[in-house]
């Protein structure tokens, strides 16, 4: 049962050993995310409107059910800009190009890393097979003409990198044995911990977006479908191997998790026990912690942030204060000719204008950090 006091959350659970109690403070709180049956008081859940938390309930095994928030905030007219791009193919095609191009590179420099580190441990030669081909479809992400040419690219691109994501598995293969993704149900262990922590970091990615005024289901390359947020699913393109895969491969390779941490289901489906979600849930919150170098601020921000900076981005561009959408990359791209084109586009957001716009928006992430828990 969740309730409140004194403006904290207490969370009431039972073990053996008898009642526990959880309190934390709301100034710590993003979001609750509730697995299974538990039910919220209405004193809780007034304070989770009041405060900008939100409320998200999920099934037991991690299916999305309803999601509570307060009043929708944000600028009318920064939302009435992003309906009417909405439907201009032309400025869909430009932000769908962006989320993708961003995908496409932080799985290239995933699967470098691993053959930087790792190659006499893994198929080097197919690997590198791969890099090379994603070199190829960046080049053919900036050639797209159309939306639907632009999403059979990166269904390619992810087809491939998830050819090689078996390679990145270094510890326990056998019991991680993963031959594809697979969404609803997961037919495997690692599938299960990746729709997991892509429910984590959906979740993340449309508070962002709801924090800047931004309409999370009014995607570009995800268009309009009732009940999905497209615009947050386009977002999280970018963070997808960056923040998600990453972490499970982490969790995988050493063996934090192991094939006790799952259920298997009479339909063949593979979900986490409730020990497993608390490891990985705990270990989620510390990599939202972690620090990076963010290429567009030119200064070190937390993980968590990452969704709220790149949402505050995307809200500026949209009104007219920066030349072009920067996209994020997981890494110090080195970039080649093939690719220049938007190295440019990148370089040209800073102008010297912008540039003392973004310090200004560093300043105002900092204070940010208490309310996306990093």
């Amino acid at each position: 049962m969740i309730g409140s006091f004194a403006m904290r959350c207490m969370v009431d659970w039972h073990r053996a050993d008898g009642a526990k109690e959880l309190q934390v403070p709301r100034i710590q709180l993003e979001s609750i995310v509730i697995f299974g049956y538990v039910g919220v008081s209405p004193e809780a859940m007034n304070l989770c409107v009041d405060n900008g938390i939100s409320l998200v309930f999920l099934t037991p095994t991690g299916r999305f059910k309803a999601r509570v928030t307060g009043e929708v905030s944000g600028n009318i007219h920064l939302r009435r800009t992003q309906y009417r791009w909405c439907d201009r193919e032309e400025q869909s095609l430009l932000l769908a190009k962006r989320f993708v191009y961003s995908k496409l590179v932080n799985a290239r420099v995933s699967v470098k890393r691993t053959l930087r580190d790792y190659a006499e441990r893994i198929q080097a030669e197919q690997c590198q097979s791969v890099v090379t081909w994603l070199d190829r479809q960046m080049r053919e992400v900036v050639k797209a003409k159309s939306l639907d040419e632009l999403r059979g690219i990166e269904g390619l691109a992810a087809r491939h990198y998830f050819s090689v994501l078996p390679e990145q598995i270094l510890a326990n293969k056998e019991d991680f044995a993963f031959r594809g993704r697979v969404k609803r149900p997961p037919r495997d262990r690692v599938n299960a911990l990746l729709s997991f922590l892509y429910t984590l970091l959906a979740n993340d990615v449309t508070h962002a977006l709801e924090t800047v005024g931004l309409d999370p289901q009014a995607g570009y390359l995800h268009r309009d479908r009732p009940g999905r947020n497209g615009l947050a699913l386009d977002l999280m393109e970018e963070f997808r191997v960056y923040m998600a895969d990453r972490t499970a491969l982490t969790l995988i390779n050493r063996k934090q998790v192991t094939k006790d941490d799952f259920v298997e289901k009479e339909s063949g489906a593979f979900i986490l026990n409730d020990e497993a979600r608390k490891l990985v849930l705990t270990e989620w919150q510390q990599r939202k912690r972690d620090e990076i170098y963010h290429p567009f601020f030119e200064e070190k921000i937390a993980v968590g942030l990452l969704p709220y900076a790149q949402a505050m981005l995307l809200a500026r561009y949209m009104r007219g204060d920066l030349d072009d959408y920067p996209p994020f990359f997981g890494s110090r791209v080195m970039w080649d000719d093939g690719v220049d084109y938007l190295r440019c586009k990148y370089n040209l957001c800073r102008r010297a204008k912008t540039v003392e716009a973004g310090c200004q928006n560093m300043r105002k992430l900092r204070p940010a950090s208490a309310e996306f828990g990093v």
